[in-house]
């Protein structure tokens, strides 16, 4: 998901937290398995399986851009059904960040922090249950070298209460290089702390040079998390996709549903609030409306909703793993019924095509670096 650079704070305060020694890991029988339609795959050319469709955990705790800038017990007990709700619908892989509701924002509780919390009660309950952990590492112009990217580990981890997690990747690139970042990938993969790394919004040649550093190591870049939707197809256009799928690198695409404008729930009478608002303006959303609309019907043809449809419509693209944003237990199961079917190539490139009339909206700055 996106990183917001100016809530990315004081993340090395030392945890007093009690570590779980237990690893939150796909575990390698999981390779087959369905739970739900959703079918678990490998990540890059590693050996973690993570179900077909992850959850962001963006907004999870966030006062920044999400929750209209406050955070209270009712948006806790909704995260948390919604991270009940997506287990109970089979999908098991979450994605957070180490600056997802920094303490720097008022009001703010860390989305690391809440996430570990969720996994403990829900290990109390039942202590077989599985999940696959993702976050990330802040490269922040203050960090350097591979040291940094250790310590920020580590603080991630006291943060979720777990001795590992299974995918840890860099944010966005360095300002001031990255060779010391990816080193430090790599020895974390070594030192046991991960099962797999990736790098998020990382151009094609800035992905190619990371794969080739930690391939002299011996260590696959399983994954890039960028910004991907039926209205967003960057990836499409800059070589990022394409270089993905040569490398053998998985894609997780975050705002996979453009941040809530692809469900049809947003109209140019009803836009969204907040930051959202000066990105999917009225405006915006009246060019939107014939492309929603289509989507709509398509749906109807199959008995699913147009976040269901849109959601497809992404891991039709192949190598592709969506990571929408669930705030409630009703958004998680519906992230899960895009799963067990599959659009047609016809429809697929029908989508593609009246999503090419609109202009896309701008991205995030740190996707060019």
């Amino acid at each position: 998901m996106a990183a917001h650079v100016s809530s990315a704070a004081c993340l090395s305060v030392p945890c007093q937290r009690k570590i779980q020694r237990i690893r939150a890991v796909a575990s390698e029988h999981f390779a087959a398995v369905k739970t739900n339609g959703n079918e678990k795959v490998k990540l890059g050319a590693s050996d973690l399986k993570v179900t077909r469709l992850g959850i962001g955990a963006w907004s999870w705790g966030d006062t920044s851009y999400w929750n209209n800038f406050e955070w209270d017990d009712r948006k806790m007990k909704d995260a948390k059904a919604a991270f009940d709700a997506s287990i109970d619908n089979g999908t098991t892989f979450f994605d957070t960040a180490e600056v997802y509701g920094s303490r720097i924002s008022f009001g703010a509780i860390s989305s690391e922090t809440l996430l570990g919390r969720f996994i403990k009660e829900r290990k109390e309950k039942n202590p077989e249950v599985e999940v696959a952990i993702a976050t990330k590492f802040a490269a922040l112009p203050w960090r350097f070298g591979r040291q940094s990217v250790l310590t920020a580990l580590k603080n991630s981890l006291c943060r979720l209460g777990l001795s590992s997690v299974d995918l840890y990747q860099l944010h966005w690139p360095g300002v001031w290089g990255n060779e010391g970042y990816i080193d430090g990938l790599g020895d974390a993969v070594e030192e046991g702390l991960v099962k797999a790394v990736g790098v998020s919004n990382y151009s094609e040649r800035r992905l190619r040079d990371a794969f080739e550093r930690l391939n002299k190591r011996g260590i696959p870049l399983a994954s890039n998390q960028v910004n991907y939707s039926l209205i967003y197809r960057a990836p499409e256009q800059n070589g990022v996709k394409a270089a993905c799928d040569e490398l053998g690198i998985t894609l997780i695409a975050y705002s996979p549903i453009a941040q809530g404008a692809l469900t049809g729930k947003y109209t140019p009478e009803n836009p969204p609030t907040g930051p959202r608002g000066r990105i999917y303006t009225p405006e915006f959303l009246t060019r939107l409306q014939p492309l929603l609309n289509r989507i709509k019907e398509i749906g109807d043809n199959y008995s699913k909703t147009p976040t269901q449809v849109v959601l497809n419509w992404l891991i039709a693209q192949e190598n592709v793993v969506p990571i929408p944003g669930a705030k409630n237990a009703e958004q998680a199961k519906e992230f899960a019924g895009a799963l067990g079917w599959r659009l047609t190539g016809d429809e697929v490139n029908e989508l593609r095509s009246l999503a090419s009339e609109i202009s896309p909206v701008i991205g995030f700055p740190i996707e060019y670096l």
